[in-house]
């Protein structure tokens, strides 16, 4: 069973007479589970909805609808599938204290990779599961892999009941489901020898594996530094070698490169990104994977939509991982605009300075960086720092540090999202 949250206005579902509260038993007399099912089973022209109202009537509704029209019905969130690792690195075992209790939710649910590019383990699959990802075909998934070798993965995920990986994903390529893959790269573990067998283990399965990208372990101040620690300078230079001669191979024998290195494991390794046509469709950007190139891409894109800044002080925050890359991406961005733009790298007092990710800026940090900048007219703020409530990570609001600075203050993903015409400040 699952509960209505909203229905749109004047949409099928209201016409209908849902509305919230309502629980959505089943359709055509099979019980909805969550999302997945209210989704998939509804797709038809036609079917059958078992429905119980708010007021306790049960109704059954034979439910005509033209091909495409929406149904107009949000859901209340699902319960999210709770990770049963206990990774060493494990970035909310890293959180402070006296955050957001969401904050400390370890998920890995196989439908949050699929809805939302969310990485998963597979390690809490049942075969119900299994038989709804074939079945709905769930394609692509984001699998968190790590190393392919049983045991060190075991290992790394401080599970021995993991199932080995490489079987999970034959089975499902085989039924026609494809993933993009991460390496988290823990130094001394999955590094090395083994690194190179995982990823000789992924190419072997050939099509399916879209992606794989390697990503440098990233740990708070609060992480288990007696238990893992960052890779170093040469360790990544060392693994930005392996990746190369997987890539090389890649092209030449797929024509794509099909394994990537994270933004972030070039600049640890002090080497220069590749450009922006080596990471093609930019699949696993949100990873961090092509990110700076992405945002050239997307300036380029909108070159004749931004509006004119000249004479403007525009101040960009970022992380300190970005700092050294933002003004090859800002060079492109002021002769479009006009503008002059100043890079603001401000160092997390949350989680701690090693953590560099844009994303993960608390909002005190971003207030202590702008408070006394009364020089600038307009201030960007990582968009990805905030939740859909837009909130930052120490539950400031965002129109709340918006209000106490004396410049105009904007969310952006891309830039282009903010400084075309039509945009307006927080």
């Amino acid at each position: 069973m699952v509960r209505v949250q909203s229905v749109a206005p004047h949409s099928l579902g209201a016409e209908l007479g849902l509305v919230p509260g309502t629980e959505l038993h089943a359709v055509n007399g099979r019980a909805l589970e969550d999302f997945l099912d209210w989704e998939f089973l509804t797709a038809d022209d036609r079917f059958l909805l078992e429905a119980r109202l708010p007021t306790g009537e049960a109704i059954e509704y034979d439910v005509e609808r033209p091909e495409g029209l929406p149904l107009g019905v949000t859901l209340e969130p699902p319960r999210i599938r709770r990770c049963a690792n206990h990774c060493d690195f494990c970035f909310v075992d890293g959180n402070p204290q006296g955050m957001r209790q969401a904050l400390y939710i370890r998920d890995d649910d196989y439908r949050l990779s699929f809805r939302y590019g969310n990485f998963a383990t597979l390690t809490n699959l049942k075969p119900r599961d299994l038989a709804r990802i074939v079945e709905y075909r769930l394609s692509p998934l984001y699998v968190s892999v790590h190393a392919t070798d049983s045991v060190v993965r075991r290992w790394l995920l401080r599970n021995p009941e993991a199932p080995d990986v490489v079987p999970q994903l034959r089975m499902l390529a085989g039924q026609g489901i494809r993933f993009h893959a991460q390496i988290v790269l823990v130094p001394g573990v999955n590094d090395g020898a083994v690194l190179a067998r995982s990823l000789e283990d992924l190419y072997a399965l050939g099509d399916p594996i879209l992606s794989v990208s390697v990503v440098p372990v990233a740990l708070t101040e609060f992480s288990k530094h007696h238990l893992v620690r960052q890779p170093s300078g040469e360790e990544c230079r060392r693994a930005l070698t392996t990746v190369g001669a997987f890539a090389a191979r890649a092209r030449s024998e797929r024509g794509f490169p099909w394994c990537y290195g994270a933004d972030d494991l070039y600049l640890q390794a002090g080497e220069p990104l590749p450009p922006a046509e080596w990471y093609g469709e930019f699949e696993q950007r949100e990873n961090g994977v092509g990110a700076v190139r992405y945002l050239q891409t997307r300036i380029a894109a909108g070159w004749d939509r931004f509006e004119d800044l000249a004479g403007k002080r525009v101040g960009v925050v970022t992380g300190t991982a970005m700092g050294p890359l933002m003004p090859q991406v800002l060079a492109d961005l002021a002769a479009a605009t006009g503008a002059r733009f100043e890079v603001l790298a401000v160092e997390n007092t949350l989680f701690g300075s090693s953590v560099t990710t844009a994303g993960l800026l608390p909002a005190t940090a971003i207030r202590a960086a702008l408070a006394q900048r009364v020089d600038l007219d307009l201030a960007l703020v990582p968009a990805e720092a905030v939740n859909d409530d837009q909130l930052f990570m120490d539950a400031v609001a965002a129109h709340d540090l918006a209000a106490g600075l004396p410049m105009p203050l904007r969310l952006s993903h891309d830039f282009a999202d903010a400084l075309g015409a039509q945009e307006v400040a927080v």
